[in-house]
């Protein structure tokens, strides 16, 4: 089998690649010439562990293809992906811009039969609407329609895709169905659950997965924050709560919020999807509005352990992206942190093993120094603020660190420390939800 895969983006790019590793033929197609040009050299434009090694793989084993030529892509394919970006309008609805970019250009290419999935987060009605318009190029018999929504985690999105949880295939055609079922065969080979469901489903289980752990996060800082006023330890209020089989105990790390492209991209179309359709989900509402407040949380901690101000202040700040394992730094809690800090006369130096170009991009260089390691981002400086829980922050010197800083002064905004134990070290250390 053959497939095309219309965008090289996160999602296109890791669902391509994982495909051909699984011995599919695939076609990754993208319109910007200089990304394709980079891929066909082996490079990636995005950080992923462990993708650019696969993408050569295949590559040199001849079942991986990046072109630009839309046309030969599809004309190839018997099932053809879009997995271009559905970013986020000032109103909280997708732009789909893109998306339809991709439908005609598939349906100007479309030289038989082909099933068309749509891979990207839509809202629900997307289906429909891309049916439309297929059908303003070709008759109706000549295609399918189905929603096989992502549910990838940066950093580990590899692993996601080559041993998911589930596949979730929204199609009302039974020929659609068999293929799909058919290209996704390595996977029973795992005994993988994959439920099938009609098209406007299979759009809302992907809104519906990601408020839930979107509200999961949120209760426990709500937690966390309960705990700093009575002493209590939300580390053990989580694992107790995680013990109950009916909550389990995934994301339910207290923090400085969510961010990244889904969550808040994904909440907010879901509020607005909702309040059109009469039914306004109010909890969701709430989980997006306590998770704004979480991230300027991060900055008013910093604020106060300064003293109540960061004027003239140095905050040498570890961790950009808006988690560890990925160079994304859309909707990063240090976004709102840095811009606080800067908006109230401090500076920042900062540090991040994978994110400071996109970081960068975003932030520009008023007010803010890109350091190459972290000790460099808290030598001289006020204090030192922890906001992405990479791996190499946890086992710094920290003898070495109170000799950099201007005072011994350490924010924990990821819980990556024993309390106890820095405290031991010197430290004036403040964390989230560990009152004790």
């Amino acid at each position: 089998m053959h497939i095309a895969v219309i965008g090289t983006g996160y999602i296109g790019l890791v669902t391509g690649t994982c495909f051909a590793e699984f011995g599919v033929e695939v076609t990754c197609i993208d319109v910007d010439e200089p990304k394709i040009a980079m891929l066909n050299e082996g490079n990636i434009p995005i950080y992923e562990p462990g993708l650019e090694d696969m993408v050569r793989r295949n590559m040199k084993a001849g079942r991986l293809h990046f072109t630009t030529d839309v046309k030969a892509g599809v004309e190839r394919a018997l099932v053809v992906f879009i997995g271009v970006g559905t970013p986020s309008r000032d109103d909280g609805t997708h732009d789909m811009t893109y998306a339809e970019q991709a439908a005609r250009s598939i349906g100007e290419a479309m030289n038989g039969y082909k099933v068309i999935v749509m891979k990207s987060t839509v809202p629900v009605g997307t289906g429909v609407w891309l049916k439309g318009i297929l059908s303003e190029y070709v008759s109706e018999d000549m295609f399918d329609i189905a929603s096989n929504p992502e549910f990838l985690r940066e950093g580990q999105a590899i692993g996601d895709s080559m041993r998911p949880d589930r596949v979730v295939i929204g199609t009302d055609s039974e020929q659609a169905r068999a293929i799909l079922r058919d290209l996704y065969r390595p996977l029973y080979l795992i005994e993988t659950p994959i439920v099938f469901t009609n098209v406007a489903t299979s759009e809302l289980i992907k809104y519906a997965s990601n408020a839930f752990l979107s509200m999961k996060i949120t209760f426990i800082n709500e937690m966390a924050n309960i705990c700093e006023k009575i002493g209590g330890d939300v580390h053990v209020v989580a694992k107790a709560m995680g013990l109950d089989g009916r909550i389990g105990p995934k994301f339910l790390r207290a923090g400085v919020g969510y961010g990244g492209s889904c969550f808040p991209k994904d909440n907010s179309a879901l509020v607005h999807m909702a309040m059109e359709l009469g039914a306004p989900t109010k909890l969701v509402e709430a989980v997006i509005e306590v998770n704004d407040n979480q991230m300027y949380r991060g900055f008013e901690k910093a604020k106060e352990a300064l003293g109540g101000s960061v004027e003239g202040k140095v905050i040498g700040l570890l961790g950009l992206a808006f988690k560890p394992e990925t160079d994304d730094f859309r909707a990063a809690p240090s976004e709102v942190i840095v811009n606080n800090i800067r908006k109230e006369g401090g500076t920042v130096q900062a540090f991040d093993p994978e994110g400071m170009a996109q970081a960068r991009q975003k932030l520009g260089d008023e007010g803010i120094t890109y350091c190459d390691n972290p000790y460099d981002a808290i030598r001289g400086a006020d204090i030192m603020v922890v906001v992405t829980e990479w791996n190499v922050f946890r086992l710094l010197d920290l003898e070495r660190v109170h000799g950099l800083l201007k005072d011994p002064i350490i924010v924990d905004l990821r819980n990556i420390y024993e309390p106890a134990a820095v405290r031991g070290l010197g430290f004036k250390y403040d964390c989230v939800g560990r009152g004790i």
